[in-house]
């Protein structure tokens, strides 16, 4: 870059004719040194025109100009014009009109240098305006203008946004981007008709453009706007689009509930179509949610989105490649210590991110309601395997498998479940007590007529029911007036938290005990850890017991490995003893 020298810098940095110069360097056109002239002129200081000029020399145009006046700059640049044009700036107190001329000019060793000059017409405008209808001295620019609302368009988006985050990162201010959308709006222009959509449309305009005063607005596609503005915090921001959302249900020619947002800090490095991307997902993972009117994007948020779209994306393959396999965690009786049943467990290994949690594939699942597909998975393989612990020689204990009620509304459970105990080949080798439906007692609470019919007919068929996380916050005992369930699971938040408050989950742990009893159903209490927990439980009558106390979940595999190297005989209990604790209910033989 040209180094003035200092006297000759001062000198054209006091003149009061507003100009600036301007130096080729590297295909660019970067400003060198500005006047006072112009510095007052545009209310900037020169240590902010600079940079201002440097990165964004047609942002402040208005948009109908600033296409021509890129071209006529480029081609200015190559020699191949002269520069002089008329074009409007934005100014605090509006658009003004600025008539710029331009030359270029050596300077001492060999330098050439572009002078330009900036004029303000503005008080000529009345002639000005005269002089375009009637000589049509620049035309409207349509490549970058929405007939409709009169914004910016997309294509205007496209060239000076970028402009505009590096204009407001040299001022010390963090960008944010608005990517809005107007809620149903097919269903709007099918109510009203396209003319009040039309309507509808100019209204968001004019209203964001109100509220966002200065922005760097544009209509992007259909119902879209995108918005460039100083990052005002989450508070502001939520009071700003609440407004917004006011004031369009307000005057709105119609009922609509307004638009919903994503927004996007553009912070570090973050260019300006990276941040449309992710203020674009941030709003589709609002959804349906017409309560929720913005999402901010977070990196924490966008890695949590792009994780359950793999999920769900790659169930089915998962269960087809058998990425999930089942591992039983046994459950044991309290007073023997014996292996009494299983518990059929979902573990995904997947092949490009290893393990992935339970805790993280299960609820992805049940947001998408897939989780039927999973829960039957694991009725199917759980059965499958029979085979391989028969030739084992490994008893053939019963299994529970976890449904969701949701399963419920997907498909026949009752008629999957028997279709898979036939096809398998599971009725040659236990009986159909041997496979448990756990069900939470949340979803029992709020069952449907539906859903409690099904329940009927898997206990009708000879299937267990166990109702599991009992007293989890949801306990009613009018659950068991209106369904018939073979064993509860007290929730593990009883067991872990058996002295709280005075010990008084142990006086409700023996009393639910109590009852249960009464009424012939088994207890069960799961998250053991402690031998204090089960001298308790053991005191307290609790029937089972299942925790890392007695055993940790295993693959099939793993169990195998453990008997080949070891005797299991006294480990597990036998078809007499599960008969005489009520376990298993009917005989093999006795079903068909």
């Amino acid at each position: 870059m040209y180094q003035f020298p200092e006297e000759l810098r001062k000198a054209y940095e006091s003149m009061q004719v507003p100009f600036a110069v301007y130096q080729k360097i590297d295909n660019r056109i970067d400003p060198i040194l500005v006047s006072d002239g112009l510095c007052a002129q545009l209310e900037v200081s020169r240590e902010k025109l600079l940079p201002l000029l440097k990165s964004s020399k047609f942002d402040g145009m208005h948009p109908d100009d600033a296409g021509r006046i890129k071209q006529v700059t480029l081609s200015f640049a190559e020699r191949e014009s002269d520069y002089n044009v008329v074009f409007r700036s934005r100014h605090p107190d509006g658009y003004h009109v600025i008539h710029s001329t331009g030359y270029w000019c050596n300077l001492p060793g060999a330098v050439d240098v572009a002078l330009l000059t900036y004029q303000d017409i503005t008080n000529f405008g009345e002639d000005f305006v005269r002089m375009e209808e009637t000589y049509h001295f620049f035309r409207k620019d349509h490549f970058y203008r929405d007939p409709l609302t009169g914004l910016p368009n997309i294509n205007y988006f496209q060239e000076f946004a970028d402009e505009r985050v590096q204009a407001i990162r040299l001022d010390g201010k963090t960008p944010m981007l608005i990517y809005s959308d107007v809620n149903s709006m097919q269903f709007y222009n099918n109510q009203y008709g396209f003319a009040k959509g039309n309507d509808l449309l100019c209204l968001v305009a004019e209203t964001l453009n109100k509220t966002f005063p200065g922005s760097f607005l544009t209509r992007g596609a259909d119902d879209h706007f995108l918005l460039i503005d100083v990052f005002p915090g989450e508070q502001e921001v939520d009071r700003l689009l609440t407004g917004i959302n006011r004031q369009i249900r307000m005057n709105a020619p119609g009922n609509t509930t307004g638009i919903q947002s994503g927004v996007v800090e553009l912070s570090g490095k973050m260019n300006v179509f990276q941040g449309m991307d992710h203020a674009r997902n941030a709003l589709k993972r609002i959804g349906s949610d017409l309560n929720r009117i913005f999402r901010i994007y977070s990196p924490q948020k966008d890695a949590e989105y792009w994780n359950q779209r793999y999920i769900v994306e790659n169930l089915d393959r998962a269960l087809g490649e058998h990425w999930i396999r089942v591992f039983y965690q046994g459950i044991c009786r309290m007073q023997t210590g014996k292996t009494a049943a299983f518990e059929a467990l979902a573990r995904w290994n997947d092949p490009a991110r290893g393990t992935i949690s339970p805790g993280d594939f299960i609820p992805v699942l049940e947001k998408y309601h897939l989780l039927y597909k999973l829960d039957l998975y694991m009725v199917k393989q759980v059965l499958l395997e029979l085979n391989t612990r028969l030739e084992a020689n490994l008893p053939l204990l019963p299994v529970s498998v976890n449904f969701s009620a949701q399963d419920f509304d997907y498909c026949d459970i009752p008629e999957e479940i028997e279709s898979l105990y036939h096809s398998t080949g599971a009725d040659q080798l236990i009986p159909r007590s041997s496979l448990i439906v756990e069900i939470t007692e949340q979803d029992m609470a709020t069952a449907t007529e539906s859903f409690h019919e099904q329940l009927k007919r898997l206990r009708s068929l000879g299937y267990q029911l166990w109702l599991d996380d009992f007293g989890s916050g949801y306990s009613s005992l009018n659950v068991f007036s209106r369904f018939e369930v073979d064993l509860i699971k007290f929730d593990m938040a009883l067991i872990q938290h058996l002295d709280d408050r005075g010990g008084i989950n142990r006086e409700i742990i023996k009393a639910m005990v109590s009852i249960a009893q009464a009424m012939g159903i088994q207890t069960l209490a799961e998250g053991l850890e402690t031998e204090e927990q089960k001298e308790f439980l053991q005191s307290a009558g609790c029937d089972l017991g299942q925790g890392f106390l007695f055993r940790r979940p295993v693959s099939l595999d793993t169990i195998l490995y453990i008997v080949r190297g070891e005797s299991y005989v006294g480990r597990y209990e036998t078809d007499a003893e599960r008969k005489k604790f009520g376990l298993q209910k009917l005989p093999p033989q006795t079903e068909s």
